[in-house]
């Protein structure tokens, strides 16, 4: 037999690679931080439309440094410009982030000028009632005075109630001129407003009248002694550019279970709040 010529036999590994092979997983990074901000995104304008203005401040005052990152603005919109989103100003960065705080108008309940106005009307409203319980104890006739005062402090102002007894009265018979005890209360009460520059109002209450009678006469009874006592504080020296409200009541407002109670006549000087 023929010897047989056999070739070598040669064997070759191919490496495959597919198409879904490692390429380094660089792009889990890149997609990682792009969801990561995309998240701090929609959290800050949730935070923007769910948050109040003082928690803005809040959350802007814990996130901004400490220290200045420059001295002083230049007005830029660089870095170092000292602009911010929650800053209706260019201001530095010097760690006082946050909204600009804008005036507030007059009267508003959290406005700083109405809080000192307040503040010091409660000072001079305590500095009167005090003058007024000291002049117990001075004179008898002092004391009688007293009988006949009380005095609150309402969110209207310092109320100075004058009120009748079942022997004492404030008005004569016709109801209109004030009676010497009247005429004595008004000359104490006016040195004292004068030590104040507060508007004053004067309001008059009188009692429920009998059944009776024919027609009901105290609307006209309670704004007449509400103007003769005007009239009587005008004449002590009052300022009458000061009165701004002369009031009458008639029998709407009793404070005697009984209201033929003579207790239901009285009277409300009031130190009108400054604001």
């Amino acid at each position: 037999m023929a010897a047989q010529n056999l070739a070598p036999v040669i064997i070759k590994k191919k490496k495959v690679v597919g198409g879904d092979g490692h390429h380094g997983g660089a792009w889990k990074v890149a997609y990682a931080d792009f969801v990561t901000a995309m998240m701090a995104f929609f959290m800050l304008m949730w935070l923007l439309n769910a948050t109040t203005e003082k928690q803005r401040k809040g959350l802007a005052d814990y996130f901004t440094p400490t220290i200045p990152v420059n001295r002083i603005s230049g007005g830029g919109d660089g870095a170092f410009g000292g602009t911010s989103t929650l800053s209706e100003t260019i201001l530095p960065q010097s760690g006082t982030g946050g909204m600009v705080a804008l005036p507030l108008p007059p009267g508003t309940p959290n406005d700083p000028s109405a809080q000192d106005a307040s503040g010091k009307d409660e000072e001079e409203f305590g500095k009167i009632e005090e003058a007024l319980l000291g002049l117990g104890g001075e004179s008898f006739e002092a004391n009688e005075l007293l009988k006949h005062i009380v005095t609150k402090v309402t969110d209207e102002g310092l109320v100075i109630e004058i009120f009748e007894t079942q022997t004492a009265f404030l008005f004569e018979q016709d109801g209109l001129t004030p009676t010497d005890l009247l005429v004595a209360i008004a000359e104490v009460l006016v040195p004292m407003f004068d030590l104040v520059t507060n508007g004053v109002a004067v309001e008059a209450h009188v009692r429920m009248q009998p059944i009776v009678a024919r027609t009901d006469r105290t609307w006209e009874a309670s704004l007449g002694q509400s103007q003769s006592m005007r009239q009587l504080l005008v004449e002590e020296e009052l300022d009458s550019a000061r009165i701004k409200r002369v009031v009458g009541h008639a029998d709407r407002e009793l404070v005697s279970p009984n209201p033929l109670d003579r207790r239901n006549n009285r009277l409300e000087v009031i130190l009108l709040r400054s604001d």
